[in-house]
């Protein structure tokens, strides 16, 4: 038995059909939201910079570390010179004057050596810690950025949520004023087929852009008015107007 409805509740359908469009479109433009994908950008950039920090202040401890170690052992050798010169100037013998001037001999190599090695790591040390204020101011930055782009992503969100509550309530007010049925089978054939309803404009299927053909048209203007038609290039329900042709 074929389902038949007001034809004023059939063109209701077409705004249905624009409603149900436009919730789709703001659905897709959610999902691919580009100041969503700014934010996801500016966050990997942040979370990066951030496993960065960590690594390089760990780097300058360690470079910190080595230069106490460093400083300890010249004053280690400073100590012993000091105590060497001491028991120096107090000895009044030759054999121990003389072990006592090579071993401050020895010592002051050991200095040397120690002092070189102390301005590398000391280098070491700043070129670290330039590099993890660098890394630091960076990753302040990328904090403005994220809060900027979290902002700017919110109102993009706003905006669309706001258009779609709209057009849910105008979806709303027209499935209200439609016969159950009616909406069952619009529902159906847009769950199925992606287009609910169908202009019938100018012998023209608009959901597809295709033309029917002459039997199909035949069909068409033999059916009543209020008969429900689905159309044959689209699937959806076919709405007739003044457009129609027929």
């Amino acid at each position: 038995m074929t389902l038949t409805a007001a034809p004023a509740d059939q063109a209701l359908l077409l705004d249905l059909q624009i409603l149900d469009t436009t919730l789709q479109r703001l659905a897709t433009r959610r999902a691919k939201l580009p100041e969503s994908a700014v934010v996801a950008e500016v966050t990997a950039d942040r979370t990066q910079s951030e496993r960065l920090v960590v690594e390089q202040t760990g780097a300058v401890e360690d470079a910190r570390a080595e230069l106490r170690r460093t400083e300890a052992d010249v004053a280690v050798v400073d100590a012993r010179i000091a105590r060497d010169q001491q028991r120096l100037q107090n000895s009044s013998s030759m054999k121990d004057i003389q072990g006592l001037e090579q071993e401050l001999q020895a010592l002051a190599r050991r200095k040397s050596d120690l002092e070189d090695i102390e301005l590398v790591v000391m280098e070491r040390v700043e070129e670290r810690e330039g590099a993890l204020a660098a890394t630091r101011e960076a990753l302040a930055g990328l904090a403005t950025r994220h809060a900027e782009a979290v902002a700017a992503r919110d109102a993009a969100l706003g905006a669309l949520e706001r258009d779609r509550a709209q057009a849910v309530r105008e979806r709303d007010e027209i499935v209200g004023r439609l016969p159950a049925d009616l909406v069952a089978l619009y529902e159906k054939q847009r769950a199925r087929y992606g287009v609910g309803a169908s202009l019938l404009r100018g012998g023209v299927s608009t959901a597809v852009g295709v033309a029917l053909g002459v039997a199909d048209l035949r069909a068409v203007a033999q059916a009543a008015p209020e008969d429900v038609l689905i159309c044959p290039e689209s699937s959806a329900i076919l709405v007739r107007t003044e457009e129609s042709g027929i």
